[in-house]
């Protein structure tokens, strides 16, 4: 099979067109022949070599895949409900840059009716990681108020949708009024221009002084400590990034008085329990908002993955450029 591999650490050129031996699943396993693959910022980072792959993972990139089943454990698809030839995308701890992948059975899902591979492509690892971290790990419910920092990445266009069809309040941050206005025709409530507007001051305005109630955090560093200035009594603080480095100092007399939650969770490296888990209550709660239309894809952009030039590494200086609103696919 064709496959991106990344041949040294370093700049977006590094991601080239290997041959690989075609994988084979498993106990528990499906293989895919990948029609579409979607990118994400832990992808750049471990091509920088600042992400390290699990063990037991695939050394290819990619954590989130669309396509055909090929073959699989019998058994665990019966369970599952899927069969040869049907069409899923799934999350995977690695291998999603190539033209067959091995998924675990449970952390699959049927490519929503009237989709398209590419646009499947595009759900597994932010609506995985939304709906973990919003909804379980910071327990989001209806009637309150989410705030998103950086609204137009893709796991801020998953989170504003989601968010918005189960009754919460949104409030975004971006970095351009462009940016801000993608947002809010995608459903936020109010978006803040970060380079322009102080976000505590805004939050704290728009919550008529009462502060959000969660908050998606994918900067860490220095912005924990505003984020706990704007939460509300009882606020939860979910942090699932560090771009703004792994150090804060905050004020732990708030998080005393308004009895506050700081957490925080990396995916990739849990067991396919806990995510065959997370995929399940997709399923049953927002798999169906996605065939209403409720919720709609948002791609930016699509490259041909075995492309010259590469197309992973246009792909990756995309990404880079924080130019995109929403999600960008690699096409077999």
């Amino acid at each position: 099979m064709k496959a991106i591999e990344i041949t040294s650490f370093g700049a977006p050129e590094v991601l080239r067109v290997a041959q690989r031996p075609d994988p084979v699943a498993g106990a528990g396993e499906l293989l895919i022949r990948v029609a579409a693959s979607g990118v994400n910022r832990p992808d750049v980072l471990q091509r920088m070599g600042n992400y390290p792959v699990p063990p037991g993972a695939s050394d290819l990139p990619g954590l989130e895949v669309a396509g055909e089943i090929v073959s699989g454990d019998a058994a665990a698809l019966a369970e599952a409900g899927f069969k040869v030839g049907d069409r899923v995308c799934a999350l995977i701890a690695g291998g999603g840059y190539a033209q067959l992948c091995v998924a675990p059975v449970a952390q699959c899902l049927p490519v929503p009716k009237g989709w398209s591979d590419i646009e499947a492509a595009s759900l597994p690892e932010t609506f995985f990681t939304v709906w973990s971290n919003v909804f379980e790990r910071g327990r989001l419910q209806k009637g309150e108020t989410l705030l998103i920092q950086g609204g137009s990445s893709g796991i801020g266009v998953t989170a504003i949708q989601i968010a918005k069809a189960l009754g919460a309040t949104v409030i975004v941050t971006a970095g351009s009024d462009d940016k801000c206005e993608a947002c809010l025709k995608l459903g936020a409530d109010h978006a803040i221009n970060y380079r322009t507007s102080d976000f505590v001051e805004e939050a704290k305005k728009l919550t008529g002084g009462k502060g959000v109630d969660v908050v998606l955090d994918m900067v860490a560093g220095d912005y924990v400590a505003r984020e706990i200035e704007c939460l509300a009594e009882d606020g939860r603080l979910v942090i699932i990034a560090v771009q703004g480095g792994v150090k804060s100092q905050i004020n732990a007399g708030l998080v005393l008085r308004r009895r506050l939650t700081i957490t925080g969770s990396t995916l990739r490296p849990r067991p396919v329990v806990f995510k065959g888990a997370i995929a399940k209550a997709l399923r049953e709660k927002v798999w169906p908002l996605l065939e209403s239309g409720a919720i709609k894809p948002v791609i930016h952009s699509t490259f041909a993955a075995a492309g010259e030039p590469s197309g992973a590494a246009q792909a990756h200086t995309l990404m880079e450029s924080n130019q995109h609103i929403g999600k960008i696919v690699l096409a077999w």
